[in-house]
């Protein structure tokens, strides 16, 4: 099979949640950078380094098959004709779930080379409005 080659990052962002929002790892996998260096960070999850780490990452989730409601609002974009970073708001649903799913902050980092656009790192976060809200007593240390 013929990987796409995505001319711009918005192409391959588009391809990635498009995958996301599938259960697709063939079409997940085709979006990612063959290099060791691609980074993942899934909500709450660990830091997962590495092709085959993120890839059995993408896997795991999609076991399942559910194939979800994937929406993407407030991108941020900054960048170059070689790295482009999107900083974007997703709202992930399962179909016929009523309940409004909480945000999450992602930010989508996306090389150029010769096969196209391929994405390095996506890093997701529930909003720190939504996540374990009343839970803290006293001030927040961000860092």
């Amino acid at each position: 099979m013929t990987s796409p080659v995505f001319t711009t990052a918005l192409e391959a962002e588009a391809a990635f949640y498009d995958a996301l929002a599938r259960s697709d790892l063939d079409a997940m996998t085709q979006v990612w950078s063959d290099h060791d260096e691609v980074v993942c960070i899934h909500p709450d999850g660990a830091r997962l380094v590495g092709l085959r780490a993120v890839l059995e990452s993408w896997r795991q989730l999609f076991a399942g098959g559910a194939r979800l409601t994937v929406s993407v609002s407030q991108r941020v974009t900054a960048g170059n004709s070689l790295l482009a970073t999107h900083n974007v708001i997703e709202h992930v649903a399962l179909p016929g779930d009523d309940r409004v799913p909480p945000p999450m902050i992602a930010t989508n980092v996306y090389a150029s080379g010769p096969r196209g656009w391929k994405m390095i790192m996506h890093h997701a976060s529930p909003a720190p409005e939504m996540h374990h809200a009343g839970m803290h007593d006293g001030p927040r240390i961000v860092h």
